[in-house]
């Protein structure tokens, strides 16, 4: 009965710790199996939920907090009760990284304004820890774990700055994934580019530049599919709203002169290219000027 309950939602359980009607060692129990129950769900890549188990392991934590407290100091310390109240507050703020909701919630469910100082302590100290221990927060870990990369606040350019959107260009000349080296070299043939999107039925699955089709093509695996050489989990790209500069960055790191720009709902879905001549260009420093 504990093992399936640590497996659901579990509010009667938090109620009971609430109301102080649970034991120091079944809180204990119950904070250890819903931890694995968690991190076995999130690390399986199934989001097992957010809301839900912030609120029991904080319920847990704090109830048998308070009721070792209270054991030891009762004329000191308030029911254990009071303790999984801030408990639930502090683990929400800590993992969803919002303490000023919490506040609220926990005003709102006891309408008691002598909780709310020792939740909003709690709520700084657990925001303070978990951005030092982890700097992403759960809801961006899990949005890039599905593909979708939200603007951060680097990512948004002062006025006049210089966006990929106003440069990039249409992505007039990809290469279909089911194609070989050898085929790759025969369509590239005569173009100005050096690299290329790979594309297949998905959308976009990675670049692959020149150098790397003519050494597959001299190599024993010539006839290997362009599939088979790029990272489709794991490509350099960019987003329509970035700055410039940090292309630039992406491309040096990335050793490339060309990056595809995709969406931030799906990477996969190609919007158009950036290439390095093109970024040139658009600080005046075009082909002509390096001439002279």
């Amino acid at each position: 009965m504990v093992c399936a309950e640590s497996l659901g939602v579990g509010y009667s359980y938090v109620g009971d710790v609430l109301n102080g009607g649970m034991g120091l060692k079944l809180m204990l129990l119950l904070l250890v199996l819903k931890l694995i129950g968690v991190t076995t769900s999130y690390a399986s890549g199934n989001a097992g939920g957010i809301f839900g188990p912030a609120l029991f392991i904080g319920a847990m934590l704090g109830g048998s907090l308070g009721t070792v407290a209270h054991n030891l100091f009762p004329a000191f310390v308030a029911a254990p009760g009071a303790y999984a109240l801030v408990g639930m507050g502090a683990a929400f703020a800590g993992i969803v990284r919002a303490p000023m909701t919490s506040v609220v919630m926990i005003f709102e469910m006891t309408r008691n304004y002598a909780v709310i100082v020792p939740l909003m302590i709690s709520n700084l100290v657990s925001l303070f820890i978990s951005s030092r221990l982890q700097r992403e927060p759960i809801y961006e870990v899990l949005a890039h774990q599905d593909g979708i990369h939200l603007p951060k606040a680097e990512s948004r350019s002062s006025e006049g700055q210089r966006r990929v959107s106003r440069v990039m260009r249409p992505a007039t000349e990809v290469l279909d994934a089911s194609l070989t080296a050898r085929q790759a070299i025969e369509k590239v043939r005569g173009t100005q580019l050096r690299a290329w999107p790979v594309l297949d039925a998905h959308g976009v699955v990675g670049v692959i530049t020149l150098d790397a089709l003519e050494k597959s093509a001299a190599e024993d695996d010539a006839n290997r599919k362009l599939s088979d050489q790029v990272s489709p989990l794991n490509f350099p790209h960019l987003h329509s709203d970035q700055p410039l500069n940090l292309a630039l960055e992406r491309m040096s790191a990335a050793r490339l002169d060309v990056l595809p720009v995709v969406s931030r709902a799906n990477i996969h879905e190609l919007e158009g290219i950036l290439t390095l001549q093109d970024v040139l260009d658009s600080y005046g420093f075009s082909r002509s000027a390096r001439s002279t």
